[in-house]
Parts: structure tokens; C-alpha cells; sequence
């Protein structure tokens, strides 16, 4: 005991000795901390900003639902009285007077949105639907899905949509009015015959007959080649048309298949599907030829690109019109899985839909994934390349396992030990999987430089 004390007591001297070193010492020791309790503090930080955050997502979404049954219950009182009562639409003005007059802090109580609550509540007639669907919508969006739409199904389909998407106000009045509750799903697949019955149903559930390119603005004499670069300009566009979970990894992509070279006009990974998928462009009506030339594409991307985790790839094949019966009979002889759509085309986007599209920076921001997806696919075909001219075979092997006969071959690119640990977060991002900002960006960084140096090795 007596030591402990002399021993803060010569601490004491010590820091006091230098004029103010007792202050700055007692400051450094309560601002800095040592480093593993700088770890943990952040820990504890970012734990807590976590739980804030999401206790105020889920306060601002029981209000809003809150609100929405408020709603629900007014119109259907409204809509009681006047059937067994036989009150007319006046009374809908004298009750917004008066819930003003005794509410005047609320908003939303004017005639107008009164009569909005009685055809909300005739609409919905299942207070279960209610609950468990609409009240997850903002009011705006409610709204609008009970003025556009009339049919129950169609209807009860489109909130659904908005509360899986997350969709705006206006990119919800986007869809509905291009007609997507007819489109989804609409397309003549294979996929019943080709996938498993769990993802053929996902598969063609996703894919629309027609895709409406309303974003595009060109003519009747365009080429295949126009319309590809045309969708590239457009890319987030392409992307919500698109719908959910597609990230694009290039246009025009380059396979080696027997010596010849072939080249694919656009290739996403979906990351609901996990699997690639390969969209053909033509500016012409179906031709049976295309199914056979697509059934090629999908056995070199199986082959060269596909993950042996991954689901099958599956292809997309776009044209300007098509005959039902002569797709049918394609399609019927081939084992890949694939489907036949429309497009059309529109000569301007909607104006409610242009300030609902994020810029470019926005976009890379709200979709980490795709930029590190397409880099895994860049390395993973660099990484082959290499191993073939060096008489390897390396076909159906992770990456894992050809960086390391890369190194067996003499081929060591200085960042391969770092790239060796970043493959999880690529991996995961691949296949659809949650992967944070801060890892993803390191990930990028440290894929750039082993492609960097992979390239460099190649030219050696």
C-alpha cells in the first residue's frame, strides 16, 4: 500500500516538475486514452449511433403507421354513416370543419383528405391487409394507388411492390403507369424446365415482357449498337427498369471460347438470383437462331465466369417484336435457362421520374456491391488468362486456389497477400450478401492494384 502511494506520488512530481505537465498530463491520460481503449470506445460509438438510428426508423414507421389505421378507421366511420344512415357528401365538409376547429394542430383534416379516407377504407375493406401491407406506405403513396388502380389484385400487388422496394412516390406513379402489375413475370421462359422449381419461380418472376426503355430517345433506324450504348447512358435508368438486385459488370464482355473470341452486349450478376445474367439485343423481331446462340453464351459463362457456388446463368434476349409460338418452340429444345422479351421505347422520361434518379454519385453510393462484383470478375479472368499461357488448366477452381498456382508459377504480384484476404468481402458481395462502405472501398483499392500488377505481369 505504502509503495502504491510513493509511487503516485513520484507520477505526481514527475508530471508537475515541467511547468502545466501535470495539467497536460491529466488531460492526454482523459482525451487519449491507450489504443486498444480507443478501439473500444469506437466500438461502443458506432454501436450506439447504430441503436439510435434504428430506434428512430422504427418511431418514424410507427407513426406513419399509426396514422395510416387514424385513416383507415375515420373512412370507414364516414363510410358506415352514410350507408346506414344516408348522409350525403356534405357532410364530409362539415366534419372538416369542425375536426379543425377542435384539432387545429393536425394537418390532414380537410374535406379533401377526408374523402381520401372514405375511399381508402372502401378500397381496403380487410383491416388485416391493412395492417400487415398498406400501413407500411406514407399517406402520399396510398393516395396514389387508390386513384390509379381499381382492380383489388392489382391494386394490393403495387403496395406490396412499394413496401419491397422501397419505392418513391414517384417512381410507385412511374410504375404504375407503365403498366408494370401486366409486364412482371410476363416473359416466355424456359426456366420451368431448366432451374429448380424455387428459382425458376423467383427467375421469372423478375423478368418483364414488355421493358419499357422510356428513357431512351431513338429512332426508327437505330442499330443494336446505338441501343446498347443508348442503355449505358442510361444506366441507373436501365437499372430501375430492370428491377431489384441487378449489377452491371460490362457491356460488350470479351470471352475466349476455342481459340475464337466472343463478346456478350450486356452482363449483370443478380444478387437475389446469384447468378449471372446475359441480355442479347436485337433490333429485329425473334429469330429462332438467337435461342442457340444465347444457349452458347450461357455454357461459356457457366464455364468461365460462374462461381461454383453460384446459381446457373441466365439469359435475356431482347427484341423489337416477337411471334409467341415460334418462341415457344425455341426455347423447348434447350437446357439453359432463358427467356424472350419485348421492348419499347418512348421518346422522353416521365418528368416525375427524372428527380427521382440519383446522380451518379448517389448511384455508387446506393450500390457499393456493383462496382466490387465487376471488379471480382475482372481479377477472376486476368487470373485465368495468366494460368492458361502458363500451360495450366484452371477451369473450375476458386480464386483462391489460382492465386496460388499463380504463385506456384513464378507470377507474384506484391499486393497478393493483402488481395488473398480481401477475396471474402469479394466473394460476398458477389453472391448477394451484405459487405459494409469501409470494407468494400478497401476491397476495391486493394483488387485495383493486384489487377494492376496482374496486367503487368502479363506484358512481362
Amino acid at each position: 500500500m505504502m509503495q502504491a502511494s510513493s509511487e503516485r506520488g513520484s507520477l505526481w512530481r514527475s508530471a508537475a516538475g515541467d511547468k502545466g505537465g501535470l495539467f497536460w498530463y491529466a488531460r492526454d491520460m482523459m482525451a487519449s486514452p491507450p489504443s486498444h481503449d480507443d478501439q473500444s470506445y469506437i466500438t461502443l460509438l458506432g454501436k450506439l449511433k447504430e441503436q439510435i438510428q434504428s430506434a428512430r426508423l422504427r418511431a418514424s414507421v410507427a407513426v406513419n403507421r399509426e396514422l395510416i389505421l387514424l385513416y383507415w378507421n375515420i373512412g370507414q366511420d364516414i363510410l358506415a354513416r352514410q350507408n346506414t344512415e344516408g348522409w350525403g357528401a356534405r357532410v364530409i365538409d362539415r366534419l372538416a370543419k369542425d375536426l379543425r376547429r377542435d384539432f387545429p394542430e393536425m394537418t390532414g383534416l380537410s374535406a379533401r383528405n377526408l374523402k381520401y379516407m372514405r375511399a381508402f377504407a372502401e378500397a381496403y375493406s380487410d383491416f388485416g391487409i391493412v395492417q400487415q401491407v398498406v400501413a407500411q406506405l406514407p399517406w402520399g403513396h396510398n393516395v396514389r394507388i387508390v386513384e390509379a388502380i381499381k382492380d383489388p389484385d392489382e391494386r394490393l400487388w403495387y403496395a406490396r411492390q412499394a413496401v419491397e422496394h422501397g419505392w418513391s412516390r414517384n417512381v410507385l406513379v412511374h410504375q404504375i403507369e407503365s403498366g408494370l402489375f401486366r409486364r412482371q413475370g410476363k416473359a416466355i421462359t424456359n426456366f420451368s424446365r431448366a432451374l429448380p422449381s424455387v428459382q425458376a419461380d423467383l427467375a421469372q418472376e423478375l423478368i418483364k415482357d414488355p421493358y419499357t426503355f422510356d428513357f431512351l430517345a431513338l429512332g426508327p433506324e437505330m442499330s443494336e449498337r446505338e441501343l446498347e450504348r443508348s442503355l449505358l447512358e442510361h444506366l441507373r435508368e436501365l437499372i430501375l427498369e430492370l428491377g431489384k438486385g441487378f449489377a452491371f459488370v460490362g457491356n460488350q464482355y470479351h470471352l475466349a471460347v476455342g481459340g475464337q473470341d466472343y463478346y456478350l452486349d450486356l452482363l449483370f450478376y443478380h444478387l437475389r438470383l446469384r447468378c449471372f445474367v446475359v441480355i442479347e439485343l436485337k433490333i429485329e423481331e425473334f429469330n429462332p437462331e438467337f435461342a442457340g446462340k444465347m444457349n452458347f453464351y450461357l455454357s461459356a459463362v457457366d464455364d468461365h465466369l460462374r462461381h461454383q457456388s453460384d446459381e446457373p446463368s441466365i439469359g435475356i434476349i431482347l427484341c423489337k417484336d416477337k411471334n409467341n409460338v415460334v418462341v415457344e418452340y425455341a426455347l423447348r429444345g434447350f437446357s439453359k435457362p432463358m427467356g424472350v422479351s419485348e421492348y419499347r421505347l418512348s421518346k422522353i422520361l416521365p418528368d416525375q421520374l427524372k428527380a427521382e434518379l440519383p446522380t451518379a454519385d448517389e448511384f455508387s453510393r446506393e450500390f457499393p456491391l456493383i462496382s466490387l462484383v465487376k471488379l471480382r470478375i475482372e481479377i477472376e479472368r486476368k487470373m485465368r488468362s495468366l494460368l492458361v499461357s502458363k500451360g495450366f488448366e484452371p477451369l473450375g477452381i476458386g480464386m483462391q486456389q489460382m492465386l496460388d498456382m499463380l504463385l506456384k508459377a513464378g507470377i507474384t504480384p506484391e499486393s497478393a497477400e493483402q488481395f488473398s484476404q480481401s477475396l471474402k468481402a469479394m466473394h460476398m458481395a458477389a453472391h448477394g450478401l451484405d459487405v459494409d462502405e469501409e470494407t468494400a472501398s478497401s476491397a476495391i483499392s486493394i483488387g485495383t492494384r493486384f489487377l494492376e500488377e496482374l496486367s503487368k505481369a502479363g506484358t512481362e
